[in-house]
């Protein structure tokens, strides 16, 4: 069974640059990644804070919240 991974995000060139080396290299035969563009969808800011996400870009594997650089707050995409 492959494990859930979400990568959030905003599009910015940091967080371009973090899904593009990071999210990539995960294992496709491990992990099922969903990118998830808070900047265009809104709607799942609340998600990612429930799942731990303070600022993106973000990758949360099995319920952990791993912060990746420092892109922007998510009080900032709101």
């Amino acid at each position: 069974m492959k494990t859930k991974a979400l990568f959030y995000h905003a599009g910015c060139p940091v967080c371009v640059a973090a899904e593009q080396n990071i999210a990539a290299a995960l294992d496709p035969a491990r992990y099922v990644v969903e990118i998830v563009h808070l900047g265009k969808d809104k709607h799942r800011i609340a998600e990612a804070e429930k799942a731990g996400v303070k600022s993106v870009p973000a990758l949360v594997l099995g319920g952990q919240a791993y912060h990746i650089n420092f892109g922007a707050s998510l009080n900032a995409l709101r």
